[in-house]
This record gives C-alpha cells, sequence and structure tokens, in this order.
C-alpha cells in the first residue's frame, strides 16, 4: 500500500483549482438514473470508488452504462421496476451511502440481493435503516453484531417483496439525523401507493429531497420534517441531465490548508454550496478564518460557487448541535483548524463519528498527539489544545483505512518540522483520487511511496 511523505510547507498555497464532484449527490444521480425512464446524462463526475461502487451495482442489475469520458456517464434508465435479479452479490466496496440508499430501493424488489461490503463496512451499524423499511412490508436480514446488542451489520439480505403486495406508507421519526437512512426511506416511497413522512431530531444534507424535486416527485418539507406523497404522480421518474457540483467535503482540505499556510490563497471551482453542507464554513467563521464564496448558479435546485480561503490568525471555538449534522465528514479537518488555533476548542454531539469508515475520534486523537497536539478524547468528541506558533512534531501516523483521517494527517504535516508520513494512503482514492496532485498543483511538496521503497515525485503517486 502506498505512503505519503509530506514535506513542510516552505512557500505559500496559491491557485485555483477543481475538486472532484460531489461524492453524495453523484450517488443519488447515479442511481436515480438507473431506476429514471430514458437516457440520462451526468457530467463533472470524476469518479471516486465510493461512487464507482454505486455504477458497479447498476450494472449488476442490468442497467447500461456508457462512459464516454472520464467525467461524463450516460445511463439507460430501465424504470422504477426494470431492475434485473443480480447473479451475484453486490459489492459496495467502503460505501455505507452505496449499501444504504440502494437498500431503500431493492426493499421494493421482487428478487433477493445480497449486498457485502469490506472489513470497514462490513462493521457498520445497518440496523438504523432495516429498522424502518422492515416497518414498511420490506424483507431485510443481515449478520448479528456481538459488539452492539440488537445491531446488524452486512452482509444484508434483501428481498423479495411477493406480488402482488407492495410497500405500505410509513411515518417514521429518526432517532439520529442520518441523510443516508432519510434517503433510504424516500427512495422506498417512490414505491408505496401511501404517502412516506420522515422526521429527524435536525436536518441532515437535503440532496435528495432537492433532486427528487427537480423530477417532479411530489416532496414536501418543513423544518425537518419531508413528505413525498405518490397520489397524483404518474409513477415514473425522467430522465436527467445534470452537471454534478464539486465536493465541498474535499474542499474543505484544501481551504483548510490554506488557513494554515502562511501567505496561502486558495480557490476551490465551482463547488456546491448547499446550506445542509456548510457546517465546516460556519465553524470556520467562528474560528476567524478567511474565506468566501463566490455565487455561480444553480444545478437541479443545488446551489453552487468558487470558494476562496487564505492564511489566517485562527481563535478556538465551540462546534456542536446542528453544525456537527452539517459539518459531519469535515470534523476530521476540523480537528487540524483546532491544532493551529489560539485556545482549546470543544467539539461534542459527534457521537456518529465513532462509526465511520474508523472510529474517527480516536483515530484524530491519535493523529494530533503524534504531531504534538494536546487533546482529551470524550464520548461524543474531543477537547483539543492548539498550538498558534511554532511547528508541529513530525510524525508517522496511520490512515486506518480511512481517506478523510489520511487527509487530515496530511494538511497537518504541512505545518510539521520535518517530513511526516502517512502510512497506507490508498484509501484517500474513496473521495478524492487526485488529492496529491491537487496539493502539489498548489505549492506542496508530497511524495508517494510503495511499501516504504523508494519516493516517487510524479505519475500515478498524484491519484493516491
Amino acid at each position: 500500500m502506498p505512503d505519503l511523505v509530506i514535506h513542510p510547507a516552505t512557500k505559500p498555497l496559491f491557485g485555483s483549482v477543481p475538486v472532484p464532484a460531489d461524492k453524495s449527490i453523484t450517488h443519488r444521480a447515479i442511481l436515480l438514473a438507473g431506476i429514471a425512464s430514458g437516457r440520462s446524462r451526468i457530467r463533472g463526475a470524476a469518479l471516486g470508488e465510493d461512487n464507482r461502487a454505486t455504477l458497479a451495482a447498476l450494472r449488476a442489475f442490468g442497467i447500461r452504462i456508457e462512459e464516454p469520458s472520464p467525467t461524463e456517464m450516460l445511463i439507460e434508465g430501465a424504470g422504477l421496476l426494470g431492475l434485473q435479479a443480480p447473479a451475484a452479490p453486490i459489492d459496495c466496496g467502503n460505501s455505507g451511502t452505496t449499501m444504504r440508499l440502494l437498500a431503500g430501493v431493492l426493499a421494493a424488489q421482487r428478487f433477493v440481493t445480497r449486498l457485502i461490503g469490506d472489513a470497514s463496512l462490513s462493521r457498520r451499524p445497518m440496523e438504523r435503516v432495516a429498522r424502518p423499511l422492515r416497518m414498511r412490508g420490506a424483507r431485510i436480514e443481515g449478520n448479528l453484531d456481538p459488539r452492539r446488542v440488537g445491531e446488524i451489520t452486512a452482509p444484508l439480505d434483501i428481498g423479495p417483496l411477493p406480488a402482488p403486495h407492495t410497500l405500505c406508507g410509513i411515518e417514521y421519526e429518526l432517532p439520529v439525523a442520518s441523510a443516508q437512512v432519510k434517503s433510504a426511506l424516500l427512495l422506498s416511497g417512490l414505491y408505496a401507493p401511501e404517502a412516506t413522512y420522515v422526521r429527524e431530531p435536525i436536518v441532515s444534507r437535503d440532496h435528495t429531497e432537492r433532486m427528487l424535486s427537480a423530477l417532479g416527485v411530489p416532496l414536501r418539507t418543513a423544518g425537518a420534517m419531508v413528505e413525498l406523497d405518490p397520489s397524483g404522480w404518474s409513477g415514473e421518474l425522467p430522465a436527467l441531465d445534470v452537471e454534478v457540483p464539486g465536493d465541498i467535503s474535499a474542499a474543505s482540505f484544501l481551504i483548510a490548508a490554506a488557513q494554515i499556510v502562511p501567505g496561502s490563497h486558495v480557490t476551490a471551482r465551482r463547488v456546491g454550496v448547499n446550506p445542509t453542507r456548510t457546517g465546516f464554513l460556519e465553524a470556520l467563521r467562528g474560528m476567524e478564518g478567511v474565506f468566501a464564496v463566490e455565487a455561480r448558479g444553480e444545478e437541479m435546485g443545488e446551489p453552487i460557487g468558487d470558494v476562496h480561503g487564505g492564511a489566517a490568525a485562527l481563535r478556538a471555538t465551540r462546534v456542536g448541535g446542528e453544525v456537527v449534522a452539517r459539518a459531519i465528514d469535515e470534523l476530521p479537518i476540523l480537528c487540524v483548524l483546532a491544532a493551529r488555533a489560539r485556545g482549546v476548542t470543544e467539539v461534542r454531539d459527534a457521537a456518529e463519528l465513532r462509526v465511520k469508515e474508523s472510529d474517527r475520534i480516536a483515530a484524530m486523537a491519535r493523529v494530533l498527539r503524534a504531531f504534538g497536539v494536546a487533546c482529551e478524547e470524550r464520548p461524543d468528541g474531543m477537547l483539543i489544545e492548539g498550538r498558534e506558533e511554532g511547528a508541529f512534531t513530525a510524525a508517522e501516523v496511520e490512515s486506518e483505512g480511512d481517506h478523510r483521517v489520511a487527509m487530515a494527517a496530511a494538511v497537518l504535516g504541512l505545518c510539521a518540522d520535518g517530513p511526516s508520513r502517512v502510512r497506507d494512503a490508498a484509501c484517500i482514492a474513496t473521495s478524492f483520487p487526485r488529492f496529491v496532485g491537487t496539493l502539489r498543483a498548489l505549492g506542496a511538496t508530497i511524495e508517494v511511496t510503495s511499501d516504504g521503497g523508494a519516493e516517487s515525485g510524479g505519475g500515478e503517486g498524484a491519484k493516491a
């Protein structure tokens, strides 16, 4: 597995760069194109491994897909009930979004599907999506989790829903805000003759709602409640033509690097700035960070903008409540900013980080301590004592198979007192395949090594 060797920044980071297409929006665009009627076109989606898992799943269901260029897909939709029974289990890789969103669609199919994943995904909790789908008539079984009573994990066996039965309407209140579970229930609601009501404790990302509304699905939102009432709806999704905006989660690593490398000014172009995803920017504002968003229009209801970031004298803040829900994927890089801020930053209400690709609270605590940053781990977050001056201690850390932990550690390395190493960095391709190349384009010095061997200055290293 490749490692990254990150050298301390000796000059400002500077430039205007693209970022990968928004991973969450791309998942949904691919899946909806597969169950739409007609040929859909998805542009701008240079796919990471998670999105490729969703694409491969559609192919396994008999959906015809062409990729005329690395950033364009043409998908021949089969309609809501046109999926074919797969010949083998569907491998979701490391993608919890793939598994949970597919569960919503597969709950209404007349065949059985087994969903499997890698070791990390196979440890993640799935009862949260299985339970409400069962309540509306689906058959879902998984492995009992010996670590958590009443919990199941992948592999998941879903279906069949025997004819002539259909899924029933449901009114469900999520115990924890979850865009994946909410989306699974809304997707399953496309197959139910009665209404679907989903309420969350706080509003999670709403990409599914925006995309379904843009496709003519009768959907209403009121605060943290979403209603999908199919009465009067044709029951057919039209083909879509969408250019996916850039991923704000990927952009956050570049904007954060600009904050902590003196003299830097970085722009991430054409980034999705959906308000349910901008908790990172709100937290950065609370830290007196330097950034601006330049509006660039909309795409299928999704606001888009160029995000500019520059070097800043950061101060500690508190991150919790609904901001956490809107910044859950960006909390690892917010920990990096906290390490460079004046004072003690508190992250709370983030217990969900314990069940991501890794236990991100524990993983980031280990990374911070390795770089000489004092922190206190708590059940739902941590306290981080910032070091606003002086270099961090160069460190060698493990990615723990988590792309966001690996990228956060790499950004920390830019402010260390010598070269730092992030081991097992291949996981970065999950969401930001050209992370290394992008940082190099901005002026960083990063090398990619193979199993601790000779260092590489270019080529495929840019894809780590």
